[in-house]
């Protein structure tokens, strides 16, 4: 009798080990056929604009700019340029625009601007003759003037350089955002301190304060004797900071100290 597990004769015994070994080749051949794809070459930087370009963009900004445009917003404007670069795009643009007849390229208020030559002043007026120009007074000048070369400074140290109340023509000056409060005096009662604004640079074409004129060269130019409280040289006072609580508040326009608020007539 035949053994159950011997082959029976006729029957193809199938060794099932060279279709492993095919599939596995398969297997292997696939993924050998896809290849890893090739890294993208680093991206090259962008080429540095044409100075010539580079000049035009720069007198566009400027020209286009309500307020004088810094060096630090043209460099962030410009961020694909080398900060070298512009700078020398603005030096430039100064060069070529000293001999414009009609414009000017001025350094005002830590920024440039392109404004009007002031001498052609009386027929750009023309153009906007039907707007109402608002003209300081002289009281009002004088309070001004007195706070870009002393300040900071009380309202009440105004009013005892000029020797009249300076409360009025305060609030003047701060509804033109032509001065600010910039803290408190160290002092009892704490009394507000006033100093000159970004706008007053800009309205008196000042780069900063160190391009105001001195006091006895304005003096003797305008023909008038100034105060001997503004020639003085003082020691600057200790001022406390100005809470943020009380920035912009309605008793910004309060005259400090024990000053008497009198009439606006002729500010």
């Amino acid at each position: 009798m035949a053994d159950e597990n011997s082959p029976i004769e006729g029957d193809v015994v199938v060794d099932a080990e060279p279709e492993q070994d095919l599939a596995a080749d398969t297997l292997v051949a696939e993924e050998l056929s896809h290849e890893p794809p090739a890294e993208a070459p680093p991206e090259e930087p962008a080429p540095d604009m044409p100075s010539a370009e580079l000049r035009a963009v720069v007198e566009a900004l400027i020209f286009a700019s309500p307020e004088p445009i810094t060096p630090k917003t043209l460099y962030k404007l410009l961020a694909n340029e080398s900060k070298d670069a512009v700078s020398a795009a603005v030096n430039e643009l100064r060069l070529e625009y000293v001999d414009r007849p009609g414009l000017q390229m001025v350094e005002v208020a830590g920024g440039y601007q392109i404004t009007t030559r002031p001498e052609l002043h009386d027929w750009v007026r023309r153009l906007f003759h039907e707007r109402s120009t608002q003209k300081l007074s002289v009281a009002a000048l004088e309070s001004l003037a007195v706070i870009a070369y002393k300040q900071p400074v009380t309202a009440l140290e105004v009013t005892e350089i000029r020797g009249v109340n300076a409360s009025g023509v305060l609030s003047t000056l701060l509804e033109r955002n032509l001065v600010k409060i910039v803290g408190r005096k160290n002092v009892v009662g704490r009394p507000f301190m006033y100093g000159t604004t970004k706008e007053f640079l800009i309205r008196f074409g000042l780069k900063d304060l160190g391009d105001l004129p001195r006091i006895e060269d304005m003096a003797d130019a305008l023909g008038f004797d100034p105060p001997a409280g503004l020639i003085e040289r003082t020691p600057r006072e200790e001022m406390l900071p100005l809470e943020e609580a009380e920035e912009g508040s309605p008793s910004d326009l309060e005259p400090a100290e024990n000053e008497e608020p009198t009439e606006r007539t002729g500010d």
